[in-house]
């Protein structure tokens, strides 16, 4: 089949290169020509591990192909995927659509022959139900369908959850369209991957329902962390324990600093603002927003009582800036409340993280960063973990103390075994201090 992308971001590349992969033509186009130019040239807008490699493939392979002029490849495509932005809009809370809207009365102008156009992006309850009326308004002779196909990528491991998903869902209003979505998917056949057909309104909630149920069990674990501290019991069995349970599962049951990243804030901010939009509150989201706010001054608070009750004029080593691992992305990290909190304390803050440093120094100020953890952590006073990279979990103790002025480790992803760190002031969440 031929497929368009609009939107080279994180949802956009990622499925125009998988769909690639399945043998599909696809078209990616984006109107950040310097964007396009560097695709071209194999460089890659974000980190996700394996991308560059399915990009270059599919691109010598022929299947894949990157502009900023969409009219041929619109007026040859069977479908067309909306993959653009939809950020929390300022004052409100509302998801802004205006790129969608953009994107669909540019698209309802190339239009040529049947053609299914298809919301990847997150979006509100009744957003398919605007991109039709905007493509029949703007090109009334238009033979499409306007279909909601939600994805449910994980950054990190984002290419593994489109390959190999635990269900695709599709929401359309006429056969035709499911039809062109099963063969556009049909290379999941072999993983038996669930293809689940609902109306487009249902589809677009699905994905809402989805995000907001995982931020409430985040936010659940990370409450019951702080029981644990006043009773002196251990989340990570508690959650284990809980976990084994089949009705619950053991996933999003990791205490921490509180969620971030591109979806979960927004998410969940959007689907509230629609819920009271509908005159049908959803009070639980409405808390687990709340509550994920306060996680993270919280946890400020947390390096203050950690560091004998003040940080100012010390050195604090941050080991990790984004969001979670193996991503650069840095929207709605913790460290970007914890950081400037510190700082306004009177602390001084050096920070390292693997893949975030180009984003971090654009939104963090009068951050010294650093090359290494270890080079982080010279001389510093205490050594904050806020992401847990996997190198983070296999540094050497000894060196780690014989480079901080004091054995004060504050571990904010319980990444270290409590018999490891004996020998450190050491300080995590939910867990008692010794073993």
């Amino acid at each position: 089949m031929r497929v368009v992308m609009i939107g080279t971001g994180y949802v956009g590349l990622v499925s125009g290169a998988c769909f690639a992969d399945f043998g599909h033509t696809v078209t990616c186009v984006d109107k950040d020509q310097s964007k396009i130019d560097n695709l071209e040239n194999g460089v890659m807008p974000i980190y996700e591990p394996g991308l560059d490699v399915l990009v270059d493939t599919n691109v010598k392979a022929g299947r894949l192909d990157f502009t900023t002029d969409p009219e041929t490849a619109i007026g040859e495509a069977d479908i067309v995927f909306i993959a653009v932005g939809t950020p929390t809009r300022r004052g409100d809370g509302h998801a802004d659509l205006s790129y969608v809207y953009a994107a669909a009365e540019e698209i309802a102008g190339y239009l040529k022959g049947y053609t299914v156009i298809v919301n990847k992006s997150t979006v509100p309850v009744g957003t398919g139900d605007e991109v039709d009326a905007i493509v029949q308004k703007t090109n009334p002779s238009a033979e499409f369908d306007v279909a909601s196909n939600p994805e449910f990528l994980r950054e990190g491991a984002a290419i593994e959850d489109f390959k190999r998903p635990d269900r695709v869902v599709v929401g359309a209003q006429s056969d035709k369209a499911f039809e062109a979505m099963t063969e556009l998917y049909r290379p999941l056949y072999l993983n038996e991957t669930p293809l689940l057909k609902t109306e487009r309104r249902t589809a677009e909630l699905i994905k809402y329902a989805a995000n907001a149920f995982l931020a409430v069990k985040i936010g659940f674990i990370n409450e019951i962390s702080d029981l644990c501290d006043a009773v002196g019991a251990n989340v990570q069995q508690v959650a284990k324990g809980i976990g084994l349970d089949n009705r619950i599962g053991s996933k999003f049951l990791h205490a921490g600093p509180g969620y971030g990243g591109s979806c979960f804030p927004k998410d969940t901010l959007a689907l509230s603002k629609t819920a009271h939009d509908y005159d049908a509150p959803i009070s639980i989201v409405d808390t687990v927003i709340k509550s994920n706010d306060e996680r993270k001054v919280s946890m400020i608070q947390r390096i203050e009582k950690a560091m004998g009750g003040s940080v100012s004029g010390k050195t604090i080593a941050i080991l990790g800036l984004t969001f979670k691992p193996n991503t650069d992305d840095m929207r709605e990290a913790p460290s970007l409340v914890i950081v400037p909190g510190l700082q306004e304390r009177g602390a001084n803050i050096r920070a390292y993280d693997p893949q975030g440093l180009k984003e971090a120094s654009e939104l963090l100020d009068n951050v010294e960063f650093c090359d290494g953890a270890y080079e982080c952590m010279e001389d510093a006073d205490a050594a904050v973990i806020l992401t847990e990279w996997n190198e983070f979990r296999a540094l050497d103790k000894g060196r780690m103390k014989a480079l901080l002025k004091s054995p004060t480790l504050v571990d904010l992803r319980n990444i270290y075994p409590l018999d490891e760190v004996k020998d450190f002031d050491y300080h995590s969440i939910g867990r008692p201090t010794t073993s």
